[in-house]
């Protein structure tokens, strides 16, 4: 740990509060880096030489000031980290008179080194966890050694099953997104669940992605248990009253390169389900409609799917087949069920089937052609 300007600044103003004498703050070179007098920064302070040398407090009187270079009467103390003298701070006036304010102005000194070190080292771990997810959701190329090793040092275990669930931010509406946004919600999701591995993918797509643990039974994960967990991450989102999310979980795969997978499920999940009303998503409650969404980007396919669709949308301006068809489907091509959620007679429900059939040119009762039927409503 060192001292730099920016520390010895906050010194010189919090000893200033404390004691109405001038304060100095020199670095382990025995340099004046912070001062209550501006005209002594940057030149050598040869009594904080003599402090960091012998580690002991050292008291200059006029006449002993009088021999040495850039020295004032006064006393000076050396700031010691983990037992290592890394600088002196310094109180001008006559030593009788400053000698009871030496070790409270060195104390707060201390303190604020103390809570530098914690904040870079805050800092260092918030950076590497980044980095460390960032090289996990890559998935090409993992030095899996290298990986391990970081983890180790941030206190994370890697071999702990994780499922990946990407997040996208959503400001009030009206507001602009901010970085504030994405950092308060990185505290929410690192906090109180800290074996989160929580990273800012792209400050311009406002998306965050979480390496979630979770617990395996005979290779399956429990849904239910993470669907409770992130309500409650909802509800304390509700609270703060900034923003609101979405949130996609992926599949699980197993080893560190099957973490880049569970990434890609639940980008996927998402960029499927952006139109959706839901906040919450599950990749194996939508993965028919995932997969198939890669169909959109390939034109010629893409067409000859929906073509039957596009047949029966074109004569149907109500939209009561395209609804019937739907419904059919969603209740597992049962007619009974269809009818019930339909709220219409059986004989109803055949004539719009024949209908169906009539315009679409194919016959639903065959597998290939209701699969085709099918796959043409996820693409709509």
């Amino acid at each position: 740990m060192q001292i730099n300007s920016f520390i010895a600044r906050q010194i010189v103003e919090r000893a200033s509060k404390i004691i109405q004498f001038p304060v100095n703050v020199m670095d382990e070179t025995g340099q004046i880096i912070g001062s209550s007098d501006p005209s002594r920064l940057h030149k050598t302070h040869e009594g904080a030489l003599l402090a960091i040398n012998d580690n002991r407090t050292v008291e200059i009187n006029d006449a002993v000031a009088n021999t040495l270079i850039g020295v004032k009467e006064g006393i000076n103390l050396p700031i010691l980290y983990q037992e290592s003298v890394i600088g002196v701070v310094g109180v001008s006036g006559k030593p009788e008179n400053v000698r009871q304010y030496g070790e409270l102005v060195k104390m707060t000194a201390e303190l604020i080194v103390e809570q530098a070190a914690l904040m870079a080292q805050v800092q260092w771990n918030k950076r590497h966890r980044e980095e460390l997810l960032l090289q996990l959701i890559k998935g090409s190329d993992l030095n899996e050694s290298q990986l391990l090793s970081i983890a180790e040092r941030l206190d994370l275990d890697l071999a702990q099953p994780r499922v990946a669930a990407a997040v996208q931010v959503i400001p009030k509406q009206g507001q602009p997104l901010t970085l504030e946004h994405l950092q308060k919600l990185v505290h929410l999701l690192e906090y109180p669940e800290r074996d989160n591995i929580v990273g800012i993918v792209s400050v311009s797509m406002n998306e965050i992605v979480v390496l979630k643990p979770v617990t395996l039974t005979n290779g399956e994960w429990d849904k239910n248990e993470e669907k409770k967990r992130v309500k409650k991450l909802l509800q304390r989102i509700r609270q703060v009253g900034e923003f609101s999310i979405k949130i996609a979980m992926g599949d699980y795969f197993p080893k560190l390169s099957g973490i880049a997978r569970s990434y890609e499920t639940a980008k996927a999940t998402l960029e499927t389900c952006a139109d959706s009303k839901q906040s919450i998503f599950f990749y194996q409650e939508h993965k028919l409609s995932v997969l198939v969404s890669a169909l959109k980007q390939d034109t010629w396919r893409r067409d000859q799917i929906t073509q039957p669709l596009n047949k029966l949308m074109d004569h149907d301006n109500k939209g009561v087949l395209i609804k019937t068809l739907k419904t059919f489907f969603e209740q597992n091509c049962e007619l009974a069920h269809t009818c019930e959620s339909l709220h219409i007679h059986r004989n109803t429900l055949r004539y719009r089937l024949e209908k169906i059939e009539e315009i679409t040119n194919i016959e639903i009762n065959k597998l290939e052609n209701k699969l085709q039927l099918f796959l043409a409503l996820k693409l709509l």
